[in-house]
């Protein structure tokens, strides 16, 4: 492991119930490899859906575009990483209680304070949503 999630808390604003890396396990130039162990007991999983509890796919996606927030913090300047594009979102296997979701963003290209992503989360080695997206760095 890299970094635990106290070193997660210091580099990106997000905060329990919304945050969705539990730690960084590997972290390059452009790329970053980061977990997140769902207990079952996160507030989304009791009404999505009762009995059949799956993580929606939007919050699949927000633990990518936090996955970039981290890998973003690496780089030179001070901001806050907001997402301004999502395509070719696809989803693959559900994400249940107690799935390790294990998240990998790459950077594929910097345009200012433009980031260009793609990532891929997967639970016990299957493909869960992979996207594309963008995030500008912006003064916080």
């Amino acid at each position: 492991m890299i970094f635990s999630k106290e070193e997660v808390k210091k580099r990106i604003p997000q905060r329990e119930p919304f945050l969705f890396v539990d730690k960084v396990i590997e972290l390059e130039n452009n790329k970053i490899q980061t977990a997140l162990q769902l207990t079952g007991d996160e507030d989304f999983f009791k009404g999505h859906f009762p009995g059949n509890p799956i993580m929606p796919g939007v919050l699949i996606q927000e633990a990518l575009f936090q996955s970039g927030a981290l890998l973003m913090s690496s780089s030179e300047g001070e901001g806050l990483g907001v997402v301004t594009k999502v395509s070719n979102a696809r989803f693959k296997t559900m994400v249940r209680p107690g799935d390790e979701l294990v998240m990998e963003v790459e950077l594929v290209d910097q345009i200012a304070n433009a980031f260009m992503f793609k990532g891929r989360a997967k639970v016990a080695g299957k493909t869960a949503a992979m996207i594309e997206f963008t995030c500008a760095k912006v003064e916080g």
